[in-house]
């Protein structure tokens, strides 16, 4: 037995009484730990996209179905789970979903978690690309004052182990592939990221789609989207058209594409520059002189590195460290 101080009356200052309660023994050695979840992680991506807002805008164009499936908290789940730890559908409803605190903090149950609902989910999305990009990028600006003046673009693929035939107007094609899988058909991925990784756009291709071939449309994409702009683009040299098909792009579309020189070109012209030589100072006036006749953009043009964009004072002096590491990783420069 033990006793507790209780007080009787509204004030502290009452008589106190002890009252009797029954004592609990605990056997330290028999306690178990039941049905462990993780907590942390699941939290922080609940905050996360909270703070993105993306509660209020999934919940307008996702209503709960007519059999009572909570869309927008199912797509709630497979985003965090592929931000904490990614994999397939099928291992978020077999596996991580039970081993995670997703539905105490969602108040929901295992039907959160639904196999066919998570296949299904992905189909209604679709739709708001467009309306979700557009989002993201107001909330970027407003929690990150993000820029959108420089755009990196580029192209991947993802291959499947299937054979054809598929279905009519299926993207799954042979193509050119970058994993070194010719053998199973494949999808093309373009995707737009700012310098600090906002990704802003992206496409999903054919598998037999040209590099080359995808550059104008997605371009006019966007500025159909956000607005036409100066803006600056950073690209893979293989992704350009070829010098007649360089001069309509910069036509139609009016920015300042950046692209790649082999590591000798640039060291060669990097030399110079540094040792004032006119050759190299003219190549940075160049860059002033873009889209005007002889300038950078023209079929004689030399490709030309980014250092001698802020030499040019085209871009800060300082830019951020996500530009500098692409620069340096990828030798890129303007044409």
């Amino acid at each position: 037995m033990h006793f507790e101080v209780t007080t009787s009356g509204a004030f502290s200052s009452d008589r106190r009484q002890l009252r009797e309660v029954p004592a609990v023994g605990i056997r330290l050695s028999e306690m178990r730990l039941m049905r462990p979840r993780q907590w942390g992680a699941c939290w922080l991506g609940c905050q996360l996209w909270d703070q993105l807002g993306l509660d209020g805008f999934w919940k307008e164009r996702l209503p709960v179905g007519r059999e009572g499936a909570r869309w927008a908290d199912i797509l709630k789940i497979i985003a965090i789970y592929r931000l904490v730890s990614p994999g397939s559908e099928w291992r978020l409803h077999r596996h991580w979903f039970q081993n995670s605190a997703m539905a105490d903090l969602l108040g929901g149950d295992a039907s959160l978690a639904e196999i066919h609902h998570l296949y299904e989910c992905h189909d209604k999305l679709l739709e708001h690309k467009t309306a979700l990009f557009n989002h993201l990028t107001e909330r970027w600006k407003t929690l990150f004052d993000a820029k959108f003046d420089v755009l990196l673009y580029d192209l991947t693929s993802t291959y499947f182990e299937s054979n054809p035939p598929f279905p009519e107007g299926d993207k799954r094609r042979y193509g050119y592939s970058r994993d070194k899988r010719s053998d199973c058909v494949q999808v093309a991925i373009a995707l737009i990221v700012t310098p600090d990784g906002f990704p802003i756009a992206y496409e999903v291709r054919p598998g037999n789609t040209s590099d080359k071939t995808t550059l104008r449309d997605f371009l006019q994409k966007i500025e159909t989207q956000y607005g036409k702009a100066n803006r600056i683009w950073v690209m893979d040299p293989g992704l350009m058209p070829s010098p007649p098909g360089f001069a309509t792009l910069r036509a139609a579309v009016g920015s300042k594409p950046l692209t790649g020189e082999p590591d000798a070109g640039i060291e060669a012209q990097r030399r110079k520059t540094a040792s004032g030589s006119p050759e190299g100072v003219s190549g940075a006036n160049q860059i002033r002189q873009s889209g005007s006749e002889g300038g950078a953009g023209q079929p004689n043009a030399p490709f030309l590195p980014l250092f001698w964009l802020h030499q040019a004072q085209m871009l800060p002096k300082a830019p951020d460290p996500a530009l500098r590491r692409c620069g340096k990783r990828s030798n890129l420069g303007a044409s």
